[in-house]
C-alpha cells in the first residue's frame, strides 16, 4: 500500500517504514521482565480520523506496571503496546482529521501505545499545543488527576487542612498547588530534604520527610483535630496513617497505591478490619478516583490547566533524569531506567523521557 493513498503526508518529509517501540510480551509487574524493545516494527497507518504523531516526549506513570501486568483489562493478552501519554508533531493524518489538524502541528495526547517513535492517535484524543514542551505533558494524566479528583471529591475551601502524600511527585505537585490556590493549609509528605525544599518552593506550608521524621507523631502534635482532606497515592502503612489523621467529616481521596504495584497482587496490606469503625467514629469518608471514569470532565480540566501553565500560574516540574546515575532519559531504551527511577522514589515532579530526532529526518 502506498502511504500517499491513505493519508496526507508531510511535504518533503521522509517517514520511515519501520520504527522502535516497546511491547508487553509477558504479563508481569516487573516492567523489565514484561516489556520488550522492538527495533523494526512497522510504522502504523492513520485512518480517516487519525493523526500519525512522531513522539518527542513520553510520560512515565506509576500505573505503567499495572498495565504491563494486565491488571486493567484481564481479557487482553500479550503482545500489546504500552505507554499512556505523549507529545510530538503531526507528521501525517487522515482526511477527516485534516479538518481540525495540520501536518507539523504540535499535539499532546492521552492514548495507549505512546512508548514508540510514532503513534497513531484518534484526532478526538489529541490536544493542540502552541509548542512541543515537556511541561505540557505533565498535565495530561498527573495534572488532570489532581484537578478533577479534588474538584469532585475534595470540597476545597479556605482554611481547610489538606494532606498530600508523595507530594513532590508527578501528581502530588499539582495537588499541593491547587489546594494552595483554594487557600488551604497544605501538608506534604516526601522522601528527601531536596523534595522538601521543592515543596516549600511551590507553597507547601508544612513538608514532612518520612525517611527522617515520624509522620504520625508530627500530625498528631501539629494537627490534633486532624486534617480535612487527604490526597493519597502511596497505600499500605501511609494509607493507614492517613485514615488515622482524618478530622471529623474528613475526606480521603485514593488516586493510587504505588507502594504495592510491584507486588504480585498489586497491593500492600492495610488495616481494613478497623476501617468501618474509624470512618463511623469520625463521619469520615474514602473516595476512589480513576481518571478513565471522569473523561467527560477531562477536556475542561485540561483546558484550564494548560491556560494556567501558559500564564505561569502553575509550576509544572519535569524530571528528565539529569541527576540519575546514567544521566538524562533519552530514547525508548531509557524508559526502563525511568520506571526504575520512579520506583526508587528519586523523582521530583513528572518523569519524562525525550525521544530525539533521527539524524536523517527532514521533519
Amino acid at each position: 500500500m502506498s502511504y500517499s493513498r491513505h493519508f496526507l503526508d508531510f511535504q518533503g518529509s521522509s517517514i520511515p517504514s519501520s520504527m522502535k517501540k516497546l511491547v508487553v510480551t509477558k504479563l508481569s509487574s516487573n516492567f523489565r521482565d514484561a516489556v520488550t524493545l522492538r527495533q523494526d516494527s512497522p510504522v502504523p497507518l492513520p485512518g480517516d480520523g487519525d493523526l500519525l504523531v512522531r513522539n518527542r516526549f513520553v510520560g512515565i506513570n506509576a500505573s505503567d506496571i499495572n498495565y504491563s501486568a494486565g491488571r486493567y483489562d484481564t481479557s487482553v493478552k500479550p503482545p500489546f503496546d504500552v505507554g499512556f501519554e505523549g507529545i510530538g508533531d503531526v507528521v501525517a493524518l487522515g482526511l477527516s482529521a485534516s479538518a481540525s489538524y495540520t501536518v507539523g502541528q504540535a499535539v499532546a495526547y492521552l492514548s495507549p501505545g505512546s512508548f514508540a517513535e510514532y503513534t497513531v492517535v484518534p484526532a478526538k484524543n489529541a490536544v493542540p499545543l502552541p509548542s512541543v514542551k515537556p511541561e505540557f505533558l505533565t498535565l495530561m494524566v498527573s495534572g488532570t488527576t489532581a484537578y478533577i479528583s479534588l474538584k469532585e471529591h475534595g470540597e476545597l475551601s479556605e482554611g481547610k487542612k489538606v494532606l498530600v502524600t508523595a507530594a513532590a511527585g508527578g501528581t502530588g505537585q499539582f495537588a499541593v498547588q491547587l489546594a494552595k490556590k483554594a487557600k488551604c493549609h497544605v501538608i506534604g509528605t516526601c522522601s528527601s530534604d531536596e523534595k522538601a525544599g521543592f515543596l516549600r518552593s511551590i507553597g507547601c506550608d508544612h513538608s514532612i520527610n518520612y525517611k527522617t521524621e515520624n509522620v504520625g507523631a508530627i500530625l498528631r502534635k501539629d494537627y490534633p483535630e486532624g486534617v480535612d482532606i487527604v490526597y493519597e497515592s502511596v497505600g499500605g502503612k501511609m494509607f493507614d496513617l492517613a485514615v488515622n489523621s482524618l478530622a471529623t467529616k474528613g475526606r480521603l481521596i485514593v488516586i493510587g497505591f504505588i507502594s504495592g504495584y510491584q507486588t504480585p497482587t498489586g497491593l500492600q496490606p492495610i488495616k481494613a478490619e478497623l476501617l468501618p469503625v474509624k470512618l463511623l467514629k469520625k463521619s469520615a469518608s474514602i473516595r476512589g478516583f480513576f481518571l478513565n471514569h471522569y473523561l467527560s470532565e477531562y477536556p475542561m480540566a485540561l483546558k484550564h490547566l494548560l491556560k494556567m501553565c501558559e500564564n505561569g500560574e502553575l509550576v509544572c516540574e519535569v524530571d528528565l533524569g539529569n541527576l540519575s546515575p546514567e544521566g538524562k532519559f533519552t530514547g525508548l531504551e531509557s524508559v526502563f531506567r525511568a520506571v526504575d527511577y520512579m520506583y526508587m522514589g528519586k523523582n521530583i515532579g513528572k518523569i519524562v523521557v525525550e525521544l530525539p530526532h533521527s539524524v536523517n529526518s527532514k521533519l
